[in-house]
């Protein structure tokens, strides 16, 4: 313990799980850290699913984190019947399949407005934090674990605070964060970032000691999901980003080096920074909000020169050159809190090449980044938004069909809007890509039909857009309303 706490006064809020569980109070609503499952709180939450089941009490918890978190809180609580609500965004199958029974009640928000929304009491009163630290200092300063997320602001915002001290993350870790909070309107000022590795903010949460009401020891570690091996489709789509992002500074229009990049996660997001390596592109920079094996492989590789995230999320297969070369990468990366690595005014002034993935894509530009069939919940809108609407480039890719071929991912209309035509500067697939800057409805469809669609679905797609065009010439986005969702 004194390793790890060496503020002595802190000693005395050391306690089990269990008995930091019994704290939860019903109908409580609970900040927990983590983000993209990293950093998130694991032992109070199992402790808490533990009472629940052994209890049978209704506990109705309203559940918040920064973004997808471990089984330990969406598959835990959720399988205990303890958690009822919760945002913003989430990947657990247990968690999903329970919001879309209508077990639990879920709400999606743009992640660089979690904290708005926090801070001006739009969710009510918060009344517990749990966070993940690494350890406490000697002026009690609390260090943060492998994300920042909305950890400061759930602090800040709660009530009471229980601290998850996990022994399974390295102390190292120290000196990687900055943690800055935007005061709320009026009082707020302008965040003065205006390179990815400006330092802003502290290396640790400030709290006050009498808002701790537990702290637990732990050594759970996180878990991060295995990626995929690059397949076929993934590398064409990588291959096209790298063609758009070459021409674009060919022609002037981006600058060399070039400006930050931001990237989803995921198999296909992989794939385009493994693109980057073979590129001739260097002295890269990343603002973003998950740095991913593929980061770190590129900074091995003496392609990225600095990467600023909120989460540090590296797959089974990675972890042990990532432990390995971790004092490489340290002055090397920076995690901020989300309100500030999704920030708008950030990400307009860097001027982001931003690179999101989406379910589908209607013939106009209009993209579903978190619905099947316009109804089932997959995971939610997270932060796509906040990059997409504020980039200086704005990419969307999609594999070009789903289900083995069974489906066109380009539609006359997606079921569901996450982001509007004008959030889109060029769709990718395997087959190619559109420039949809400057382009009216009617030519925007016709270059995604040529040049993203399955060749498969080009005939019936043309035909739609043609039938639309005739019956429907004198409106400025032809669409036959009571046909696009016939098929569904």
């Amino acid at each position: 313990m004194n390793e790890r706490i060496k503020c002595e006064k802190y000693l005395s809020k050391v306690m089990s799980a269990q008995d930091a569980a019994k704290l939860i109070y019903p109908g409580a609503t609970i900040g927990m850290s983590g983000f993209t499952p990293a950093g998130h709180a694991k032992a109070v939450p199992l402790a808490i699913a533990k009472r629940v089941e052994e209890t049978g009490e209704k506990l109705n918890l309203t559940v918040m984190t920064g973004a997808s978190v471990g089984d330990e809180i969406d598959g835990a609580l959720v399988r205990a019947g303890a958690m009822k609500r919760r945002t913003p965004y989430q990947t657990n199958s247990t968690v999903r399949n329970a919001i879309n029974a209508g077990e639990v009640d879920y709400f999606d928000v743009h992640l660089s407005q979690m904290a708005v929304w926090a801070k001006n009491g739009f969710f009510g009163e918060i009344d517990f934090a749990i966070v993940e630290i690494v350890g406490i200092d000697e002026e009690g300063h609390l260090i943060p674990s492998t994300s920042i997320g909305m950890a400061n602001t759930y602090i800040d915002c709660a009530k009471h605070v229980i601290l998850e001290i996990n022994t399974s993350q390295p102390e190292s870790l120290k000196g990687i964060h900055d943690v800055y909070t935007v005061e709320r309107v009026p009082n707020s000022q302008p965040i003065p970032i205006v390179h990815p590795e400006d330092r802003i903010g502290t290396e640790y949460y400030p709290c006050d000691f009498d808002k701790i009401a537990a702290i637990v020891f732990t050594d759970i570690p996180d878990h991060g999901r295995a990626v995929p091996p690059v397949d076929e489709t993934s590398q064409k789509i990588a291959d096209n980003i790298i063609e758009i992002i070459t021409k674009e500074t060919q022609a002037g229009r981006l600058s060399v080096p070039l400006p930050p990049l931001q990237s989803g996660v995921g198999g296909v997001a992989n794939a385009v920074l493994a693109g980057l390596k073979k590129s001739d592109f260097t002295d890269l920079k990343v603002y973003s909000e998950v740095l991913q094996d593929a980061v770190f492989d590129l900074i091995d590789a003496g392609k990225i020169a600095f990467a600023s995230g909120t989460s540090l999320t590296v797959s089974p297969d990675f972890e042990e050159q990532y432990h390995a070369n971790f004092e490489n990468y340290r002055g090397k990366i920076m995690l901020r809190p989300q309100e500030i690595s999704n920030h708008p005014e950030v990400i307009r002034r860097l001027g982001i090449i931003a690179m999101n993935t989406a379910i589908e894509v209607d013939i106009y530009g209009n993209t579903n980044s978190s619905h099947i069939n316009g109804t089932r919940i997959m995971n939610g809108i997270g932060g796509s938004g906040d990059f997409a609407q504020n980039a200086g480039l704005s990419i969307f890719m999609t594999p070009s069909t789903a289900k083995n071929g069974a489906l066109s991912c380009i539609v006359p209309f997606v079921t569901h809007v996450d982001h509007t035509e004008h959030d889109i500067h060029f769709l990718v697939t395997e087959y190619g890509y559109a420039d949809l800057r400057c382009l009216t409805p009617r030519q925007r469809a016709h270059a995604i039909i040529e040049n993203c669609a399955h060749p498969d679905f080009r005939p019936m797609l043309r035909e739609y857009v043609n039938r639309s065009c005739k019956e429907c010439a004198a409106q400025q986005t032809p669409h036959i309303l009571k046909d696009v969702f016939k098929d569904k």
